[in-house]
C-alpha cells in the first residue's frame, strides 16, 4: 500500500504575459493553399490497414504492461495465418490473450526482443523449451536503440550493463529444442566494450523495425497524435523506427482539433490510422485499502509475520530519504517504503514507464488504465506530476538525476554487485529498468532491501554472486531484517553498521556468507 505524503494544495493561477514588440513587418504568401484539405491516413479497419505486413517483418509493438497496446492491429493481424516467422520488439510479452501474447498464441512470431518478457509464463515456458527465441535487453538500452534507428543513429555506447551476463552474450537467444538441458542452439550476443573517462561502456547496435503497431488516446486525419498519461511509453520511438507505422486510436479527431502544443508524436511519422475496437485493460488492479479492509486482512499467521518483515525492512530503509529527493522503488518490497516516510520528508517517485510524481494506489473511483506504474499496478498522479515516454524516463535514470533507487535482489557481493533478474535454465522474468538503475552509482544512490537468507536458509548476501550480475559495484548500502551495511565499492568491502531490533551478532555472522567489517565502537550497532 502506498500512501500520501504530499498535502492536499489549493492553487490558484496567475497568468503572466511576456510584453510584444515588432521590430519589423512584412507581407509574404506560400505557394501552398491554406484552403487545400490534406490527404487523410484514416484507414475504415485494422484488417484492411495490417495488409502491409509480411512474413518475416521485424514488428514493433507499444505498450508497456497492457498500457497502450495495440491489441485492435494485432488481433487483425492475427486473422493473416500466412504471416510468420516475425521478430517482434517490445518491452514485455504481454498477457494472456493481450499483447504479444496474441502472436504466441497464434505462433506467427519466431523471434522477441524484450525487457521484461517473464510476466507472461507461456512464453517463458516456451523459451525454456527452445520453441521460441529471445534477446533479452536491458529496458533503457532496448527504448534507446529504438530510438537511435529512427534518428539515423547506427549505434552507441552505454553504461547500463557493463561487466554483466549483456556484455559477456552469456544469455543465450535460443535453446535447443527439448530445452535448456539440451544445451544451446543460439548463443547470446557478445558487446563491443570501451572505455570513456575511466568508465566501461558497451556498444549497442540501433534496432529497425519495419512496422509499428502504436496504440494513442486522440489522433487526428493526418496522424499528429496525443498520448494520454502513461500510454505513451514505447509508442512514440516505435512510432517513429518503422518503415510503416500504423496507429489504432481511441479518439479520432479533425485536422486543427488538436493544439500544436499537446501533440507528442507528430503525423510525419504515422502512415495509417485506425479506430481502435478492442478494450483498454489493466494487468493489475490495486486499490488502496480502506478502513474496513487492511493490508492483513485475510492472512495467514505465516505470510502475516512475512509481511510484518517486510514493513520492518521497508521502514528502515525510508530513514535514508530526504526531503526533496527524487527517488525510484523496484516492485515488491520497495513500494512499501513511502508508506514509513514521517510527514514532513515530501518526495517525488518516478517511475521508469514514464511517471515523476507517482502518488497512492487509487480508490475504485479513481481506477485509470492510463496510470500504472513499472510493476504495471494501478496509482494515482500527485499535484505537479509530470508524464512522458520511455525514452525521456532513462535518460533521467542513466543521467544520474534520481537521487535514490530502492531494489530488491536475490543476491548481493561484498562489493556491491548485484544479482536480481534471473536463475539460468529455471527463472526468466527479465532486466527491466534495473540494470540502467544501478548503472550510474556515483550520482544514483544504490540501496538493496531483502530478506537477508533466501527460502533455502542459504545467505543472500556472498563474497561473489553466482547468479548473472545486473551490476557491478554498484550498491552502496543493504538493509534486512537483521542489519543494515554500507558498502565500499571501490576497495570491495563490506561495514556492519547497524544491527535490526532483535538480532545479535553472531546470527548476523552465521547467516552471512562472506567477511564484513565492523565499526570500532560496537556499542553503535
Amino acid at each position: 500500500m502506498l500512501v500520501s505524503w504530499v498535502r492536499e494544495t489549493v492553487f490558484t493561477p496567475v497568468v503572466f504575459r511576456a510584453p510584444l514588440i515588432w521590430e519589423k513587418t512584412s507581407f509574404r504568401s506560400y505557394s501552398t493553399p491554406a484552403e487545400t484539405s490534406p490527404k487523410s491516413k484514416v484507414w475504415a479497419s485494422a484488417d484492411e490497414a495490417v495488409k502491409g505486413v509480411k512474413s518475416g517483418d521485424v514488428l514493433l509493438c507499444g505498450g508497456f504492461g497492457l498500457a497502450g497496446v495495440p491489441d485492435t492491429l494485432l488481433g487483425a493481424l492475427v486473422k493473416r495465418k500466412d504471416v510468420k516467422n516475425l521478430t517482434a520488439v517490445s518491452n514485455n510479452a504481454g498477457a494472456g490473450d493481450s499483447g504479444l501474447g496474441k502472436l504466441f498464441n497464434s505462433k506467427q512470431a519466431d523471434k522477441i526482443i524484450a525487457s521484461y518478457p517473464g510476466g507472461n509464463k507461456a512464453f517463458e515456458a516456451m523459451y525454456l523449451k527452445g520453441e521460441i527465441s529471445l534477446e533479452l535487453c536491458p529496458q533503457g538500452s532496448l527504448v534507446e536503440r529504438l530510438r537511435a534507428h529512427a534518428a539515423g543513429i547506427p549505434a552507441f555506447y552505454s553504461p547500463t550493463g557493463a561487466s554483466t551476463a549483456i556484455e559477456e552474450g552469456a544469455i543465450p537467444v535460443r535453446y535447443n529444442e527439448g530445452g535448456f538441458t539440451y544445451g544451446v542452439k543460439i548463443p547470446g550476443i557478445k558487446k563491443e566494450t570501451r572505455e570513456f573517462n575511466g568508465r566501461r561502456y558497451v556498444m549497442e547496435p540501433a534496432i529497425a523495425g519495419d512496422v509499428a503497431f502504436v496504440r494513442a488516446w486522440k489522433v487526428d486525419d493526418v496522424g499528429n497524435c496525443v498520448f494520454r498519461f502513461t500510454q505513451n511509453n514505447f509508442n512514440t520511438v516505435m512510432a517513429k523506427n518503422a518503415k510503416l507505422t500504423i496507429v489504432e486510436a481511441d479518439q479520432i479527431v479533425p485536422v486543427g482539433s488538436l493544439s500544436p502544443n499537446v501533440i507528442h508524436l507528430p503525423g510525419i511519422y504515422v502512415d495509417r490510422v485506425v479506430p481502435a475496437t478492442e478494450p483498454k485493460r489493466i494487468e493489475y488492479v490495486t486499490l488502496a485499502p480502506t478502513e474496513s479492509k487492511s493490508e492483513n486482512t485475510e492472512l495467514s499467521p505465516e505470510k502475516a509475520t512475512a509481511l510484518t518483515q517486510r514493513h520492518k525492512i521497508a521502514k528502515r530503509a525510508a530513514k535514508e530519504i530526504q526531503d526533496g529527493f527524487y527517488v525510484n522503488l523496484g516492485i515488491g518490497m520497495p513500494t512499501l517504503v513511502p508508506e514509513h516516510l514521517p510527514p514532513s520528508v515530501r518526495v517525488w517517485l518516478q517511475s521508469e514507464n514514464g511517471i515523476l510524481g507517482m502518488g497512492p494506489y487509487p480508490t475504485k473511483e479513481q481506477l485509470d488504465p492510463d496510470i500504472i506504474n513499472a510493476g504495471k499496478e494501478t496509482v494515482t498522479l500527485l499535484p505537479g506530476a509530470s508524464v512522458f515516454d520511455s525514452s525521456e524516463s532513462f535518460a533521467m535514470i542513466r543521467g544520474g538525476h534520481v537521487d535514490v533507487a530502492i531494489l530488491g535482489a536475490m543476491q548481493v557481493s561484498q562489493a556491491g554487485d548485484i544479482a536480481n533478474f534471473m536463475i539460468p535454465g529455471k527463472l526468466v522474468k527479465g532486466i527491466g529498468g534495473a540494470m540502467d538503475l544501478v548503472s550510474n552509482p556515483d550520482k544514483t544512490k544504490v540501496i538493496v532491501v531483502m530478506e537477508h537468507c533466501a527460502k533455502d536458509g542459504n545467505p543472500k548476501i556472498l563474497k561473489q554472486c553466482s547468479l548473472p550480475l545486473t551490476g557491478a559495484r554498484t550498491v552502496s548500502q543493504i538493509i534486512t531484517e537483521l542489519a543494515v551495511f554500507n558498502v565500499d565499492r571501490k576497495n570491495g568491502e563490506l561495514t556492519l553498521v547497524e544491527l535490526q531490533e532483535g538480532a545479535t551478532l553472531e546470527e548476523v555472522k552465521a547467516k552471512t556468507g562472506c567477511e564484513f567489517e565492523l565499526p570500532r565502537d560496537l556499542s553503535k550497532l
